[in-house]
């Protein structure tokens, strides 16, 4: 009996064994999540575009996003060319030797841009001042210099700070102001929905942190009251 018992145990181990599945050595595992890396690499926008409209649960076959793929690709370039602009280059071109030391504002630059959390659009105005120290910059290249930073992925906070401070390091005014209102569609669209709700954010620097210079400037950028009779 105790011989048989031992066979039917023996036996027992060998069906077990059997049946057991072997595990995966983690050097194949991370070859998969190799293959799978660069499988997304070298994949094009447009692919994984569609491949995004498929996981949403679409058709990106029907008629309608046959060419989604290829308009969000061009949107997206639209939308992120700053990252392939210089804005030293930018004011180095259109630097002038100017004798006057009073506040130059340009305000009420029309601004879009995506925030870089949910890659939604935040749009608004911008505001900017400074003050030369002998040198001036070309009215024009102000606008454009507030486009090439918008149009990356950005933070309003992180946006108002760049433009003032490449003012401030390529020109060396006395003082540089940047305000800038905005909505965000990321607060307006979803999350917490409020629909009239701005942000206002501000960088003052040099003279701008004097307060009569800041009120000077707050005051002229301010929307003027109309009366309505």
């Amino acid at each position: 009996m105790k011989d048989a018992k031992k066979d039917g145990m023996k036996d027992g181990m060998k069906d077990a064994r059997v049946n057991v599945v072997p595990a995966v050595p983690a050097k194949a595992n991370a070859a998969l999540a190799a293959d799978h890396v660069s499988a997304l690499s070298n994949a094009s926008i447009e692919e994984l575009i569609h491949e995004m409209l498929r996981r949403l649960g679409e058709d990106p076959e029907r008629e309608g996003l046959l060419r989604t793929p290829v308009r969000v690709h061009r949107s997206l370039e639209f939308l992120t060319k700053g990252y392939n602009e210089d804005p030293l280059t930018l004011l180095n071109g259109a630097l002038f030797t100017v004798k006057y030391d009073g506040m130059v504002i340009v305000k009420d630059i029309e601004m879009f841009s995506l925030c870089e959390h949910h890659m939604l659009p935040f749009f608004g105005k911008v505001h900017v001042a400074y003050i030369p120290n002998g040198k001036v910059i070309g009215l024009s290249k102000i606008p454009r210099l507030v486009e090439i930073f918008a149009r990356r992925l950005q933070v309003q906070e992180r946006l108002t700070t760049q433009i003032a401070e490449t003012i401030q390091d390529v020109i060396q005014p006395l003082g540089v102001g940047v305000v800038i209102e905005a909505r965000h569609l990321c607060m307006m669209m979803r999350g917490v929905e409020k629909q009239h709700s701005s942000a206002v954010t501000s960088a003052m620097l040099g003279a701008f942190r004097d307060l009569d210079t800041r009120s000077e400037f707050l005051s002229l950028i301010r929307p003027k009251q109309t009366n309505d009779y």
